[in-house]
């Protein structure tokens, strides 16, 4: 057994995770993959468009439900989760079906998580009771930032103040709520977004997401980037952000429990930690992703991307599968390393043997994990498999090293 007597995060991962999907749960996930507009750093799978036809999506969103709870009878449903794009432009009486459905082909855990995620608009906003009454019991706000000089450069529709209202309400209304902010925006100093986070930790809940920005291709800031009319941070500042984000949040109660979420004990978003712990989970809507295990072992899904070609398949078909994959044994491991060392509490030792039916040292190189533990970056002990803070700072080259 490899272990170091403490690491950086107290010893013991920042605890082991308070949630963990087990063989008979599953999770499932709704894409809605329009927007009104598209904000120039996302290069997810959303649209914009005139019109939609809100009959036919709710009706082919339900069929392809029904589809998949057919291939996986007999499951607890732990948890709901309303992606896009931008989900709280549903109809909620769409999101009320979809509940209802999944709700009955599959036994509802008694504390099952439903998220929506939403934009905080005052148009927008008006909806979330509707929400609330559709089954939604978790929010998640795309804040984005509290400046509103940067929402304007990120394509945001909203001011900080509708934000913030929009947050309070959220408060209000649901029994868990959690807001995205993102960093490392051009210009931006640790100083600046010190006080930024006080300002939102004024009206956080039990969950806070911050993410860097990242300059993806195909996107308006690549563009842009490219011919010097952006210029983020360099990887110094970045990463006094980074620290400025860890610090802050930390002191006021919500320790990173993953590279980029932030928690008080309890409050951790269960749906992810279903993708992170490699739990099953159905994806349905456009360029959806799913994994489902089967007496072979698991097999990953992908739906049509396109939304119109998503839509004519499950309306033909019941379902839009685009992909069906076998994964095998490597695969497997490396989507759970990759995933699951993204946590604080890293993999537990049940996760491990479920997932690939060995512990962590049997499953890896013994002298690869040796040389990281050594070096302060990985953490092998009864209680599993993890990454320090610092081996999650370069978790990159961490599983580059420990994978070969």
């Amino acid at each position: 057994m490899t272990a170091t007597p403490m690491d950086d995060d107290g010893g013991r991962g920042n605890d082991a995770a308070r949630w963990t999907p087990d063989a008979g749960s599953v999770g499932l996930y709704v894409h809605w993959p329009f927007c009104l507009a598209k904000c120039p750093y996302c290069d997810f799978n959303s649209h914009v468009r005139d019109s939609v036809d809100q009959d036919r999506w709710r009706r082919a969103l339900l069929s392809e439900l029904a589809h998949f709870a057919a291939a996986l009878p007999g499951r607890r449903l732990t948890s709901v989760f309303f992606g896009g794009g931008t989900p709280s432009l549903m109809p909620p009486a769409t999101a009320a079906r979809l509940v209802e459905r999944a709700t009955t082909l599959w036994t509802p855990a008694d504390d099952v998580e439903i998220t929506l995620e939403a934009n905080p608009t005052s148009t927008e906003a008006a909806l979330l009771r509707d929400f609330r009454a559709a089954g939604v019991n978790r929010l998640s706000l795309g804040v984005q930032a509290l400046d509103d000089g940067d929402l304007a450069m990120l394509g945001r529709g909203h001011s900080a103040r509708e934000a913030l209202a929009a947050v309070d309400l959220a408060g209000r209304l649901f029994p868990r709520h959690s807001f995205d902010l993102i960093y490392a925006r051009p210009g931006q100093s640790p100083a600046a977004w010190r006080r930024e986070l006080a300002a939102a930790l004024d009206h956080a809940g039990g969950h806070v997401s911050a993410y860097r920005l990242t300059i993806e291709k195909g996107t308006p800031f690549h563009a842009a980037a490219r011919r010097g009319a952006l210029s983020p941070p360099d990887e110094a500042t970045a990463a006094a952000l980074y620290e400025v984000t860890r610090t802050v949040l930390d002191g006021a109660g919500l320790p990173a429990y993953e590279i980029s979420n932030h928690a008080r004990p309890g409050e951790e978003c269960r749906h992810n930690l279903t993708y992170w712990l490699s739990g099953d989970f159905v994806g349905i809507g456009p360029g959806a992703h799913g994994r489902l295990t089967d007496g072979a072992g698991v097999v990953a899904t992908e739906q049509r991307r396109a939304p119109e070609a998503w839509l004519a398949a499950a309306e033909r078909d019941g379902h839009a599968t685009r992909r069906r994959r076998r994964l095998d044994r490597e695969q497997r491991l490396m989507e759970l390393l990759l995933m699951g060392l993204r946590l604080a509490a890293g993999i537990p030792r049940a996760v491990f043997r479920r997932a690939i039916g060995a512990a962590p040292e049997q499953a890896l190189d013994r002298a690869r994990l040796d040389r990281l533990a050594g070096g302060g970056f990985l953490v092998l002990d009864d209680a599993g498999l993890r990454a320090t803070a610092a081996g999650r700072r370069r978790l990159d080259a961490v599983l580059a090293e420990l994978c070969g």
